[in-house]
């Protein structure tokens, strides 16, 4: 076995064990009876996955490589799960992790595999795919799509907020008052400007989806062929290989109504007043926290400092939430965020400042 696929299997047994702990550990939070079984089976099943690559890694002569559970992540989830119902924020996991069926149709097509082997790991593959979608049913029922607009929202606030007081404390180093009531002015416009966008998103894409979907139950009545191949196309072109995107899109095309929710998600949950107060209330949250010192302080070059503090904490604690939402490292997605937010506070102070000599203005 090539040494790139070696590593990949050693990740792939570091992350089915992993996951197996995650939910061991988060199934005892939830009071949810259904939840508790349907997390048991799938823990049990990431350690039967876990199995098949210490196999494949033994065949090879590899040493297992070790498998520390990451404390700093059960520790967010343990806290996390004090606010949070455990069967949100296992599915928040869950949609942020990197797809591990992408990653193991790859280790499928260039693996030297027997046939054995593919069997077991064309039913692991399974197994992936209805985790995600048992995942991600639960997570539309919750609600995590209006907690994306939330996050998203509030980091938006953060930021441009921040570079909006930045560059008027340079501009006004003497008038904190001003700086808060113009920061005040602009933060309510964004709200409003990002609250009218969402729905206006939301609502365009429901009718959009709704108008398509009318046009696929035709297609689906009239030729079910044609669907049916639609949709085996939509599996080859995500990885899938034929003969399995063969097989799925057979069996599916006996069930139009599973077919046609496959083809075109339903958007039926989505509510865009919901959507737009959510986003439209978030960025007016996340205008709070470099406001706030403007309104205290006796100027704004001391009101500066406590603004960008607030900013980078609040900053830190959104970073965090999309790190767990996209599946990457909490430490890179806190400075990445925090580093550009501080930026956008740098830059626009140092255009204050040219603002300020070039027409003399200030006070």
């Amino acid at each position: 076995m090539q040494p790139a696929l070696v590593e990949l299997a050693k990740g792939f047994y570091q992350d089915e064990l992993n996951d197996h702990l995650t939910y061991q550990e988060l199934v005892g939070k939830s009071s949810d009876s259904s939840f508790k079984t349907n997390m048991t089976r799938i823990a049990g099943m990431e350690r039967a996955h876990s199995e098949f690559w210490k196999s494949m890694l033994e065949a090879q002569n590899v040493p297992l490589p070790p498998v520390r559970m990451n404390r700093g992540r059960l520790f967010v989830l343990r806290f996390l799960s004090l606010f949070i119902n455990p069967i949100l924020l296992v599915s928040l996991l869950e949609l942020g992790e990197t797809s591990a069926v992408r990653h193991y149709m790859y280790f499928f097509r260039h693996a030297d595999l027997d046939p054995v082997e593919k069997r077991r790991l064309r039913a692991i593959i399974l197994d992936e795919i209805e985790h995600e979608t048992y995942f991600k049913q639960t997570a539309q029922t919750l609600g995590v799509g209006n907690l994306r607009d939330f996050v998203l929202g509030m980091n938006d606030g953060l930021v441009e907020l921040l570079g909006t007081v930045a560059g008027l404390s340079a501009v006004y180093p003497g008038n904190p008052l001003l700086v808060a009531v113009s920061g005040l002015v602009v933060g309510i416009a964004g709200s409003l400007s990002m609250g009218i966008g969402a729905f206006v998103s939301v609502r365009s894409q429901r009718q959009v989806n709704k108008g398509a979907r009318e046009r696929m139950e035709l297609l689906l009545e009239i030729n079910p062929e044609r669907a049916v191949q639609t949709y085996r196309g939509e599996l080859v072109d995500s990885g899938v290989p034929p003969p399995l995107a063969d097989q799925t899109a057979r069996v599916l095309g006996q069930n139009k109504g599973a077919l046609a929710k496959l083809i075109l998600p339903s958007s039926e949950d989505e509510n865009e007043i919901r959507s737009a107060l959510f986003t439209g209330g978030a960025y007016l949250l996340g205008v709070i926290f470099p406001v706030m010192p403007y309104f205290l302080a006796s100027s704004s070059l001391v009101a500066l400092p406590f603004s960008i503090v607030l900013a980078g904490l609040s900053l830190a604690v959104v970073a965090t939430i999309v790190a767990m939402l996209s599946g990457i490292t909490i430490k890179k997605k806190i400075v990445e965020m925090v580093v550009s937010g501080f930026t956008a506070a740098g830059l626009s102070y140092g255009f204050g400042m040219l603002m300020r000599s070039a027409f003399g203005i200030g006070a």
